[in-house]
């Protein structure tokens, strides 16, 4: 039976940089080996009631939690997270199997910042997870000579992905290509990939599409700022394509998303509803 399993790098201390949170042992175990294949520490628990006190105990960089648990479910155990002090920066990614729209809604309204579908695809699982551990765990900063925020004892790899990142969110909404990021960096193209992709578990323009999707859902959730405002300010070439990715990436609009985490209507159009673009 699992229910506190052991790390799985217990050589490494006693930190656990993922908590897992399912009532079923299958997905468990599957997320377990997937977890193993990046080395990760790993605690898991069989309810959100466990779940919470692992967390409190564990403080893990990365929460992983399913929607629909007997008992207290994955909704309110988000919500008790949230609601304590020592855990509540936490990132929370909900796994579900329902494509209940207003399931999603409710995750990130209560401080989800992303969700895994079920059945789970390995890629998008170590992408995901990759992303959320590497903005919350960024390293001690120096600045190297070039100005590039580093870490004071980096491999060549992380100063590198860091220094690109750092190029990319400055220059969001138009970025240079992979050979001019790559001379920026003092790098190459193809070994700027390969970084991005043992890093972040994405190609460099992967990992962008899912910063812009970030830096949107946060604008949408704490702003009031007009839909076509932050489609231009994050590169996107229409309003139209920018609630298209944005639907293919949360699984709602972006007025939809707006609507739940603000608990109000807005008065911007919708871009979907001029375009015809549906889900």
């Amino acid at each position: 039976m699992i229910e506190a399993a052991p790390l799985l790098n217990p050589g490494q201390g006693s930190e656990t940089d993922v908590l897992l949170i399912d009532d079923s042992v299958a997905d468990l175990r599957l997320l377990m080996d997937m977890m193993s294949l990046r080395d990760l520490r790993v605690s898991v628990a069989l309810s959100g009631e466990r779940g919470f006190q692992q967390a409190i105990l564990l403080k893990p960089s990365l929460i992983l939690m399913d929607v629909r648990m007997p008992g207290m479910d994955g909704i309110a155990t988000c919500r008790q997270l949230k609601a304590s002090p020592s855990v509540c920066s936490i990132p929370v990614i909900f796994l579900t199997a329902a494509n209940d729209l207003s399931e999603r809604l409710e995750g990130f309204a209560v401080g989800a910042v992303d969700y895994i579908g079920k059945p789970f695809e390995v890629q998008e699982v170590l992408a995901r997870v990759g992303v959320h551990l590497q903005r919350r765990e960024a390293p001690s900063e120096s600045i190297d000579p070039a100005g590039h925020a580093v870490p004071s004892e980096a491999t060549m790899d992380v100063r590198l992905v860091l220094a690109a990142q750092q190029v990319l969110r400055q220059t969001i909404a138009n970025p240079p290509n992979l050979d001019r990021l790559a001379r920026l960096v003092g790098t190459n193209r193809r070994r700027l990939n390969e970084a991005f992709q043992d890093l972040c578990g994405q190609p460099v323009f992967g990992w962008l599409r899912e910063e812009r999707m970030r830096e949107a859902n946060s604008q949408i959730g704490s702003t009031k700022t007009p839909f076509s405002v932050i489609s231009d300010s994050l590169g996107y070439s229409t309003p139209a394509n920018f609630s298209k990715a944005f639907r293919q990436r949360f699984g709602c609009s972006p007025s939809e998303m707006r609507a739940q985490r603000q608990g109000l209507i807005e008065a911007d159009p919708d871009p979907d509803a001029s375009s015809g673009i549906h889900s």
